[in-house]
């Protein structure tokens, strides 16, 4: 009798311990995700990604400069016709922001992605995201989608879509200033 009630003393601590433990285990991935997500007013989901170039471009916490954070296929017609436009703002705003231009190559194929970076002369960071993780990531569903990340590392605005060169100014210089 003792040792039915020892055996039952000993597994109810245990079950309450393991319960307890995968709480905490919980509530921290919880506050993680919450202090970081694709979604304005929070952190940028930090990833770290080879590109065209073979450099390591990596976000996620504290940057130098603000970054425009561009997704786009080769595929894609509009970002046959934002292409230009973010080089001439690259060119023009380049030592004030960082622009990576990230290739969803897990629906693109990457030769086509090099033809579409080397027929627009694009010459600002080319980011591949060959799994679709990146993109996971920050929730892209279409194409093109570009968020505009702090130097703090916070999420400022999503925009998807094209917008026109002059409305990218205005918000640059807005953001810069």
């Amino acid at each position: 009798m003792k040792r039915t009630v020892t055996i039952i003393i000993i597994t109810a601590v245990l079950v309450l311990l393991a319960v307890y433990q995968n709480n905490e285990k919980q509530e921290a991935a919880a506050m993680q995700a919450a202090e970081t997500k694709p979604a304005i007013g929070f952190a940028a989901p930090a990833f770290e990604l080879t590109a065209i170039d073979e450099q390591t471009y990596r976000v996620g916490g504290e940057r130098d400069k603000p970054l425009l954070l561009n997704f786009w296929a080769s595929w894609c017609g509009p970002c046959e016709l934002e292409a230009p436009d973010l080089q001439e703002l690259y060119e023009t705003f380049g030592d004030r922001i960082d622009l990576y231009g990230v290739n969803a190559t897990s629906y693109d194929r990457e030769r086509m992605a090099r033809e579409f970076v080397d027929s627009f002369g694009l010459t600002f960071p080319i980011p591949m995201d060959r799994e679709g993780v990146v993109a996971n990531q920050y929730r892209v569903i279409s194409f093109p989608t570009t968020l505009l990340i702090d130097r703090e590392g916070i999420i400022r605005e999503r925009i998807p879509g094209v917008i026109t060169k002059q409305e990218w100014e205005r918000k640059i210089r807005k953001w810069i200033e």
